[in-house]
This record gives C-alpha cells, sequence and structure tokens, in this order.
C-alpha cells in the first residue's frame, strides 16, 4: 500500500489525508473522518448502502477511489440538505431497521435533483440499486412521491 497526499472536498469542507489513493472513499469517510452514516453493505456496489454523491451524482462509496474524487465534491448523508426529503421519509415512516437508509435517500435525492416530478418508472429505475432488507419499497416510493409534490 503507497500512501500520498490526498485532498478531499466533503459536505463543503477541506481535507487532506494522508492515505493510500486507491482506497474507497468509503473507509476514508468512516474510518479517517469518522463520518459513519454512510454504511458498509456488500462491498461490491450492489446493494447501495454506500451511496455518496459526488458532484452531485450518486456513486457507490464502496467502488469509487480516493483518486477518482479528487477535485471533486463529495457529500454524505451527513451533508444532504434536502429537509422535504428527510420529512416525506419521516411522515411515510420509511425507516424499519434503518441500515439502508443513508443509500436510499441520498438515490432519492439524486433523482429529485435531476427530475422535480418523478413517475413511478423512474422512481423505479432511480432507486433499484439500492436493496432494503426490510421491504419498505413501497413507504420509499411514496415518500419520494410526498417530497417530489411538496
Amino acid at each position: 500500500m503507497t500512501t500520498s497526499t490526498q485532498k478531499l472536498m466533503v459536505n463543503g469542507k477541506d481535507f487532506t489525508l494522508d492515505a493510500d489513493p486507491n482506497m474507497p472513499v468509503l473507509w476514508a469517510l468512516r474510518d479517517i473522518l469518522g463520518l459513519t452514516g454512510t454504511k458498509f453493505g456488500c462491498g461490491a456496489g450492489l446493494c447501495g448502502a454506500c451511496t455518496i454523491h459526488v458532484d452531485g451524482s450518486p456513486m457507490r462509496g464502496c467502488l469509487t477511489s480516493l483518486k477518482q474524487v479528487q477535485g471533486k465534491q463529495v457529500t454524505t448523508i451527513e451533508g444532504l440538505e434536502t429537509e422535504q426529503l428527510k420529512q416525506a421519509w419521516l411522515e411515510h415512516n420509511v425507516p424499519q431497521c434503518g441500515y439502508c437508509q443513508a443509500g436510499q435517500l441520498m438515490s432519492a435525492a439524486a433523482l429529485l435533483k435531476t427530475t422535480a416530478k418523478p413517475s413511478e418508472a423512474q422512481i423505479d429505475d432511480a432507486m433499484s440499486g439500492n436493496i432494503c432488507r426490510c421491504g419498505t419499497y413501497p413507504r420509499i416510493k411514496a415518500a419520494i412521491k410526498s417530497a417530489s409534490e411538496a
């Protein structure tokens, strides 16, 4: 493992890390910066628990390296500023165990940023990469619809 100075912009703040440029940004966020809202799920980019935004686009933190985010803005669940969406999540009682919810919210926020009034098919498409083991998909969809109408 080769370490070098990595500059990271997270939630509007600049950080300098001494880390391997190939390290997944998920580990830098959780283990170095202490931002534990982004979860480790499968480690293969399949479950969506580690979803972050890189320059506003959803990406899997477990598959995205520090070198890939150099000079880009990373947003985690701790920095997500979508109060309407968070309120809809509460109103529709979306979380059950809660483990996947940060990734679900990050994907939903990215959808609503690009599509103000998504159709059911657009919601299904945008959320298809996020797995909820508790099966709260109907509540997730209802919360996204509600937030888009607010």
